[in-house]
């Protein structure tokens, strides 16, 4: 899919990914909410990136294990839409993904336990 040229966001989330992170997120009161693995959260992360309708995407950890290491790469760089990714309920938290997000957004590297 071409890209299409980034505009100011609208402030809209989505949210995509397992039951649980997804679930939360609608009893939020976030719509745009996708319960979807694999091939099928591909795609849906996908229309969402290149829809230029969000300013968030929040998408499980099992989401960008699904993605080609391509598109990967462009998600994790983008700012707009930020993409967020987080770990689902049976996956530990790793500290390198709260620096790691701290260096793709503010630039700032945070070194953990050190």
């Amino acid at each position: 899919m071409p890209a299409k040229p980034k505009t100011i966001g609208t402030g809209r989330i989505a949210v995509v990914g397992d039951r649980e992170l997804v679930i939360g997120y609608r009893l939020l009161g976030i719509d745009d909410t996708y319960i979807a693995a694999g091939e099928e959260a591909v795609q849906v992360m996908q229309k969402l990136f290149y829809s230029n309708d969000f300013g968030l995407i929040v998408a499980s950890q099992s989401v960008r294990d699904a993605l080609s290491p391509a598109f990967r790469a462009k998600v994790e760089a983008s700012i707009e839409p930020l993409v967020i990714f987080m770990p689902s309920l049976r996956e530990g938290i790793k500290e390198e993904s709260i620096s790691d997000l701290a260096r793709r957004v503010l630039g700032v590297d945070i070194k953990m336990g050190e």
